[in-house]
């Protein structure tokens, strides 16, 4: 089962509503959900919550140590309560999944995520659990850094929102360790079809008036 859920992000209320921090808004969003508060505690190196649920301590993570040392808080924390990399579902940004749209995976490359970066130096292994959220890609590598350190367009944040609402009722198979269950509540999770408003019908023109036809000339007696 997860044991831990870490949510990526930047500290600073500067960062609160970037794409880099789509990883703090689903944490933010189970905690709600779960009644959790989330306290700083330094030990841990950032804002942590913990809960009960079917007998099993479960805990809530978002690193304050700025994203590329996002490890050193997911490690001591791990390690202190002896929790596996395989029970860990850490959740972040995702350049390469369209606004609205999420993934799930264990194990694997950081593909250059910074925060996924530290964590595999930090655990020494990649074998842990990621629900990657879409915010989309600027379209050129040279732009990527800007990008994720911008806030996303209102409909592309509402899109991001909506997902996290959806890939929540994911959370009592992650409980409870029915991941092959979990994967496929997050992967068929589409985002709803936008609506389109119909283009309004183009007015008529009137009809031409009819050209009165002239009288005959009267005839001369």
């Amino acid at each position: 089962m997860i044991k831990l859920f870490v949510g990526l992000g930047n500290p600073g209320p500067e960062y609160d509503a970037t794409r880099h921090n789509a990883g703090f808004w689903w944490v933010d969003a189970l905690a709600r959900e779960l009644k959790v508060p989330l306290n700083m505690d330094k030990g841990y190196h950032g804002l942590v919550g913990r809960t009960t649920l079917h007998g099993q301590t479960v805990w809530l993570l978002e690193p304050q140590t700025f994203m590329n040392v996002s490890g050193k808080s997911v490690a001591a924390l791990a390690r202190f309560f002896k929790i596996a990399p395989s029970e860990i579902l850490v959740i972040h940004d995702e350049l390469d999944i369209a606004p609205g749209q999420a993934k799930l995976k264990r194990g694997g490359s950081h593909a250059g995520h910074n925060g996924l970066r530290d964590i595999h130096a930090q655990l020494g292994t990649d074998d842990y659990w990621r629900l990657r959220l879409g915010v989309g890609h600027p379209g050129s590598k040279a732009e990527v850094v800007s990008w994720v350190l911008k806030k996303p367009i209102l409909d592309d944040r509402i899109a991001i929102e909506q997902c996290i609402d959806r890939t929540l009722k994911a959370v009592p198979a992650f409980l409870a360790g029915e991941m092959d269950k979990a994967t496929l509540l997050v992967h068929t999770s589409k985002p709803p079809r936008p609506h389109v408003p119909k283009a309004p019908r183009p007015a008529q023109a009137p009809a031409a008036a009819a050209t009165p036809e002239p009288a005959p000339p009267k005839e001369t007696p």
